[in-house]
């Protein structure tokens, strides 16, 4: 425990920097943590050990997505807010701007890990041999004109046949995360993105229209191709249970926890597995994140303690229980550094 280490001038500056939430978060003495989904299942794990080995009591956690979480946590200081949100992506440049205009002027940036973003299916179906290319035509809202030339046309694709003739003939079905999902903000950067960029001629509009770009390669399709369902990532493992044709979005610990059900299908020729996601083979793989408030530190109770736990190499390390749950550990000195910031409380500093 690195409790000890902080300086008592140390927590006379957050003391003060608290002065104006302490009545307020007084009456609450449990820490509240909002946020992402993927997060969540190793959020939780930490805040169960926390509440049985210490005196305090186990912190509440709330799935809201890693926007919604934002949300929450930059509304202000107080009782009425929480102390921590955990993003499986990190904090927008607008989202921090916020933050400081509504008072929440300190916050520490935790990464805790990595992650894989996996398309997975029931095992009573075949498994998937897929490519960026592919994800992307199957369920971007346009496409480029499957009879040729450099024209966008509505996506007429309705099954995975029809996209690439080695893949099934099987109705486009896929269950994701919703807009205010970190994990949509992942898959659209690092998937669809990832796939538009391997037509020439979209990948060229990134230097002469990069808002038509954007708006290409991250725009979804609505005509039910795509189903959105919600920030429940254990409902989407049930309904690809229940329904064995359809495709699922989520992180890579589900997949992991639910290993007897659901397989991840191969994306660029890679398998979604804890060593090629840690080996960076994986192509679809992201950091994950917790942000503190610190006007909340010293105020409400045992959040020194969490982050100390949060950050230990039992829970974090190589060999530590958050790796048995799916989380990818960072390199040992990225590990430090974020140990060292979250000791110092350094605030986080963005610019745009």
């Amino acid at each position: 425990m690195w409790k000890k280490g902080i300086t008592f001038a140390a927590v006379s500056l957050f003391a003060v920097s608290a002065v104006s939430s302490a009545n307020a978060a007084a009456g609450r003495d449990y820490i509240s943590i909002v946020g992402s989904s993927t997060v969540y299942p190793f959020a939780t794990t930490v805040a169960e050990r926390f509440g049985k080995t210490t005196k305090f009591k186990t912190p509440k956690i709330e799935s809201t997505g890693s926007g919604g979480g934002m949300k929450l946590f930059c509304a202000g200081s107080g009782i009425e807010t929480p102390d921590v949100t955990n993003s499986s992506r990190r904090i927008k440049f607008s989202e921090y701007e916020k933050c400081q205009k509504n008072g929440v002027k300190e916050i520490v940036e935790v990464k805790i890990g990595y992650d894989g973003i996996v398309l997975a299916n029931s095992k009573k179906a075949g498994q998937m041999t897929l490519t960026k290319k592919d994800i992307f035509l199957a369920l971007a809202k346009d496409v480029p004109d499957p009879k040729g030339g450099e024209t966008l046309v509505a996506n007429p694709y309705k099954t995975w046949k029809e996209v690439n003739a080695a893949l099934p003939d099987s109705k486009i079905e896929v269950l994701g995360p919703p807009p205010t999902s970190g994990t949509r903000d992942a898959f659209v950067e690092l998937v669809m993105e990832g796939g538009c960029k391997e037509i020439g001629w979209i990948k060229a509009l990134k230097k002469t229209n990069k808002k038509h770009f954007k708006a290409v390669c991250h725009t979804v399709r609505e005509d039910g191709a795509y189903i959105e369902a919600g920030e429940n990532d254990n409902l989407i493992v049930q309904k690809l249970d229940a329904n064995p044709k359809a495709l699922g979005i989520f992180g890579f610990s589900f997949l992991d926890q639910n290993g007897d059900k659901i397989q991840g299908s191969l994306i660029d020729g890679q398998s979604p597995i804890f060593e090629n996601i840690a080996a960076g083979k994986y192509p679809v793989s992201r950091p994950l994140y917790c942000y503190v408030k610190n006007s909340h530190v010293g105020v409400v109770p045992g959040m020194v303690e969490f982050l100390s736990e949060f950050t230990s190499d039992k829970a974090w390390g190589e060999e530590g229980y958050l790796s048995d749950k799916g989380l990818i550990p960072m390199p040992e000195k990225e590990r430090k550094q974020f140990t060292d910031d979250v000791k110092a409380l350094k605030p986080l500093v963005m610019s745009k």
